[in-house]
């Protein structure tokens, strides 16, 4: 008997779900996804390429808001929760909506969903969206450098635009141009490739894997949201962030990275509440007692301070920090807190779906959530940029936004990265971890 399933997602975890257990697998037929959290990826259809030979159409992408229609109209017996960064509440509500229709709610496990690689695999993950995955991955390929370590970086998918390109390199600047890179997919390559890392992404990661196999002595995995990666790890690292602690033990799958880490970073201490701190610490305690702890600062540079100083100013930050994550501020409003206390509400001036935005998320009053899935958000988020009374901008985000927006006022950046602390850090845990591959001496 063949099980009809709709697999739940946002355009990332729910096709590698579907690649690695459903395609090619005929006790199945997965009618539809449905997509939430990432503005217009709905209404698209997984192509009929990257679907397989089971599928001839494709399969359609519907918003999740039809599910309950779905699953009664094209007779449902499963329903696969495949997307990330909510909590438990947030998820037993989904879990009862699809009961009460009629169809088993499952979850799936990482050991079923990760690939296997050739190749030593260091994972970076984290308890929420927002702790600060980026710039740890960032430190570990500079570690690996050190050593003369051929790695490539493997990134969780992004695929907002199409399904073109199911196998993408990212070398250098002129591809981000090349696969048509939104603000939110140039926010993760651009500060690997200002290091000189090689980033590999798309929508097909078995593929994507052996080409980057090709290429490496080490496989680095670097996480979206709190996701588990799509790669069987050997050396599991997680981060925390101690300005929502708490968190580390109450969103999915989050809670389930933070049990299975190795090794487990807090980071942002310059800037957290010392009961914080502690409350994060005797949590991982409590729920994995083998892994190491690394405490790190996450310190703040604004490039140009005397541009703000006791002026009325803009604030950006990274979206997905601001909205999923339920971060009511991020490293730009830190940093323009210690030049001017004047700082702009951006919501009466927000154009388009920014006015959405802000509806949907109420937690935001001093920040501007820098959202760009796709140009016509990326012209919005430019024009409400603009039209704000504002004497300067602070741009919090990984990148420069002056590169692609025509931002008419004076703007300045952000700048942070890891800085640990104590004897156990990242540099002697990866050394041990290439030692025992003898990849080192």
């Amino acid at each position: 008997m063949v099980r009809k399933v709709i697999i739940m997602g946002a355009a990332g975890r729910d096709f590698h779900d579907f690649n690695v257990l459903f395609r090619n697998n005929p006790s199945y037929e997965v009618v539809a996804f449905t997509a939430t959290q990432i503005p217009e990826i709905d209404w698209r259809t997984y192509p009929r390429e990257l679907a397989g030979r089971l599928y001839p159409k494709g399969i359609k992408i519907h918003p999740e808001w039809e599910l309950p229609k779905l699953i009664r109209e094209k007779d449902v017996d499963e329903v696969i929760f495949s997307y990330s960064d909510v909590s438990y509440k947030y998820l037993m509500e989904r879990a009862s909506l699809v009961l009460s229709c009629g169809a088993d709610f499952r979850l799936l496990t990482h050991r079923s969903t990760a690939l296997k690689s050739k190749k030593p695999v260091i994972s970076v993950c984290a308890v929420r969206t927002g702790c600060g995955k980026s710039q740890t991955t960032r430190r570990v390929c500079e570690i690996l450098r050190t050593y003369s370590i051929k790695f490539t970086v493997i990134r969780h998918p992004m695929p907002y635009g199409n399904f073109k390109n199911p196998v993408q390199r990212f070398s250098r600047y002129s591809d981000l141009k090349k696969y048509n890179c939104t603000i939110e997919e140039r926010e993760e390559y651009e500060p690997h490739l200002e290091q000189g890392n090689v980033v590999y992404a798309g929508v097909d990661y078995a593929r994507i894997l052996k080409k980057a196999e090709k290429e490496s002595q080490v496989i680095v995995w670097e996480g979206g949201n709190n996701d588990f990666p799509f790669l069987r790890t050997d050396l599991h690292i997680v981060v925390t962030d101690p300005h929502r602690a708490g968190h580390e033990r109450d969103y999915h799958p989050g809670a389930a990275n933070l049990r299975m880490a190795d090794l487990v970073v807090i980071n942002k201490e310059d800037t957290a509440l010392k009961k914080d701190i502690e409350k994060v610490q005797k949590n991982i305690k409590k729920v994995n007692p083998k892994a190491k702890i690394i405490h790190a600062e996450s310190p703040i540079y604004l490039e140009d301070p005397e541009l703000v100083r006791k002026k009325k100013v803009l604030v950006i930050e990274d979206g997905p920090t601001l909205t999923h994550g339920g971060m009511h501020y991020g490293a730009g409003y830190i940093a323009a807190r210690h030049f001017t206390k004047k700082i702009i509400d951006p919501r009466p001036y927000a154009k388009g779906s920014l006015k959405e935005t802000f509806e949907k998320y109420v937690h935001l009053a001093e920040v501007l959530p820098a959202m760009g899935y796709n140009w016509t958000q990326m012209k919005e988020l430019e024009d409400t940029i603009n039209s704000t009374p504002s004497d300067a901008v602070v741009v919090g985000t990984p990148i420069d936004l002056a590169r692609f927006l025509d931002i008419k006022k004076p703007h300045t950046r952000v700048f942070y990265k890891l800085k640990e602390k104590g004897k156990t850090n990242l540099k002697t845990e990866i050394r041990g971890f290439l030692k025992k591959r003898k990849l080192v001496e």
